[in-house]
């Protein structure tokens, strides 16, 4: 039976897809080459948002729809959050926690819907899938789950239960697969990346040490990270790990104190601006990226001016705007002050814009720089065929081949930055 992996939301689906694409093909199951040749749908699903939600539903009634014959499995944070909703688009349903579940369903594979959904426990160990999908130049490799933190806005604790890590034992063996199947850089993720280890006693700095020992692996690179655990130790050693990619995504959601307060979140902007002033000291090629949260509830102008301000200040290389959604089942859902819709809009519309001129005034400063990208694929636009990779800093750079018929297909190469577009570099090689 052929499958198909539709992933939605974050790296860490985009992991946990990879995953249990392993554990499909180890079961006798065949990756489809497109949805059209699919007997087996799997949607794995977000649900930080109401919007993702809808967008999951819209997924599964196309998939019934163009393929009503084939079979739909439903799992992710949606039904892990919300297990009482409405699932009938699909034959199986199970969340986050269970994948043994699926597992069990896939030796039947029956059209009998079924919904699998367990709880979360205080004591629940890290739940491991196998080492993502060995076809690939960069890994992304989950090392961390759950979140402990409950922000007020967000649902995801719910979603994942509480924090949990990966073993270094384990880490190790994962890392030393990728290693020998050719990956050139990993990237760690997590739900709450910045907690790894706090409930085994080891920390991130282990696990960005234990990668970069590794022959073959060129890069070491973090995923989304919470601002109130980053240290200067910290900072000091990952800037003395020569394989350390200074991209540093910290979610900021908002310059403004008493918003930052309602938020739950555990730091101030002062705290914020000294994290970031460190982190230029120590990464002076660094790239510092961050989502912001508008029209939270109560957020007066002044608190959306402090919020322009600050990003003003630090200059993001690049920052995801959100307008607030209300998430059913979160505290500031229940919040007063809600801000109308028109005014969440203007200001997203307001932030995105500062945005993308600081966004731009970052590529354009690394024009005419010389920077090693390791290369990642190729694409076809415009008939013309270019490569893509990445700088350490995370930027993405397209890359002409002046010959076309050299492969350089993950490789590591130099190359003389000559422009840049909307969200990327350009160059020649």
């Amino acid at each position: 039976m052929k499958f198909y992996i539709q992933t939605l939301g974050c790296k860490v689906n985009q992991a946990e897809s990879s995953g249990l694409a392993q554990v499909l093909r180890e079961k006798g199951f065949e990756p489809a080459a497109s949805e059209t040749e699919a007997e087996l749908f799997l949607v794995n699903s977000c649900a930080v948002t109401a919007e993702s939600v809808r967008k999951t539903r819209q997924v599964l009634r196309r998939i019934r729809r163009l393929y009503p014959d084939a079979l739909t499995v439903l799992t992710g944070c949606w039904p892990q959050a919300f297990p009482d909703d409405d699932f009938s688009e699909a034959d199986f349903v199970t969340g986050t926690k269970n994948r043994a579940a699926l597992l069990d369903w896939l030796d039947t594979v029956s059209r009998t819907p079924a919904v699998q959904i367990d709880s979360y426990g205080k004591a629940d160990a890290f739940s491991e899938l196998p080492c993502a999908d060995l076809t690939k130049t960069r890994a992304f490799l989950k090392i961390q789950d759950g979140c402990n933190q409950f922000c007020s806005y967000c649902i995801i604790p719910y979603a994942r239960g509480r924090c949990r890590s990966m073993t270094l034992e384990r880490l190790r063996r994962e890392v030393s697969a990728l290693n020998d199947a050719g990956y050139k850089e990993i990237v760690l993720t997590g739900i709450n990346l910045g907690f790894y280890g706090m409930d085994t006693g080891e920390s991130l700095t282990d696990a960005v040490r234990i990668c970069a020992e590794q022959e073959n692996i060129l890069r070491v690179r973090l995923g989304s990270l919470e601002p109130e655990r980053m240290t200067a130790d910290q900072l000091q050693a990952f800037a003395a790990c020569g394989k350390f990619c200074p991209q540093f995504h910290l979610s900021l959601q908002s310059g403004s104190d008493s918003v930052l307060k309602r938020m739950h979140r555990r730091y101030t902007a002062a705290e914020y601006r000294a994290l970031a002033a460190e982190i230029h000291r120590l990464f002076p090629d660094c790239a510092l990226t961050t989502d912001v949260i508008v029209g939270f509830p109560g957020e007066t102008d002044e608190d959306f001016a402090q919020t322009m301000d600050f990003v003003r200040e630090i200059g993001f290389a690049k920052v995801h705007v959100f307008p607030y959604s209300v998430r059913t089942g979160t505290r500031a859902a229940e919040f007063p002050d809600q801000i109308p819709q028109n005014v969440k809009t203007a200001r997203a519309a307001a932030l995105t814009k500062l945005a993308n001129e600081i966004r731009s005034a970052h590529l354009a400063g690394m024009v005419g720089r010389t920077l090693s990208v390791l290369v990642e694929g190729e694409k076809l636009k415009n008939r013309t065929e270019f490569y893509q990779g990445h700088t350490p800093n995370g930027t993405l750079v397209k890359i002409f081949p002046k010959n076309p018929e050299k492969d350089l297909q993950n490789s590591m190469i130099c190359v003389t930055i000559e422009g840049y577009e909307e969200d990327c570099l350009t160059a020649t090689y």
